[in-house]
């Protein structure tokens, strides 16, 4: 299996780059990880809040193949803990799928091509977070699961 995660804009802050480049290395280990930053749109004053996520759709689903399994953090997904964050993973390695995509979209969230085309929605907290951040956090909790899942003694409970 491998991960594919999908992003709309780039990680602009220095220090946030350093932590998701310093997961993205230690989840080498364990799986292939591509990490797909889309462009920012531009011009996005002229556009609505749903003209923009139209484009950034458009952009996402060119990006994903039919038999991806596309999951879009949202915060209307299910939440999980970092245990079952893990089992999740580990049955799609499990099971039929050979490419897991995860998608941070832009600022406004996802158009509804987009989420008719998601196989799941996985929420990260009901917190608000940056788009930045969230790169962080995801990539942290991925390195997480697959720790967990060897039984390697980086996660506590």
């Amino acid at each position: 299996m491998k991960i594919t995660l999908l992003t709309v804009g780039k990680t602009e802050d220095a220090y946030i780059r350093e932590g998701i480049d310093k997961f993205v290395k230690r989840l080498k280990h364990y799986i292939k990880l591509d990490i797909i930053d889309l462009p920012e749109l531009k011009n996005t004053k002229a556009l609505t809040q749903d003209q923009q996520k139209s484009k950034e759709a458009e952009m996402i689903l060119k990006k994903v193949t039919n038999t991806d399994h596309v999951v879009l953090l949202d915060e209307k997904g299910l939440e999980f803990n970092s245990v079952q964050f893990a089992d999740y993973i580990d049955k799609k390695g499990i099971s039929s799928v050979q490419n897991l995509v995860f998608v941070i979209g832009g600022p406004y969230g996802f158009d509804a091509s987009v989420y008719q085309r998601a196989n799941d929605k996985l929420a990260l907290s009901r917190m608000t977070f940056s788009h930045q951040m969230v790169r962080l956090f995801f990539t942290e909790q991925l390195y997480r699961a697959f720790t967990i899942i060897k039984g390697e003694p980086y996660h506590h409970q």
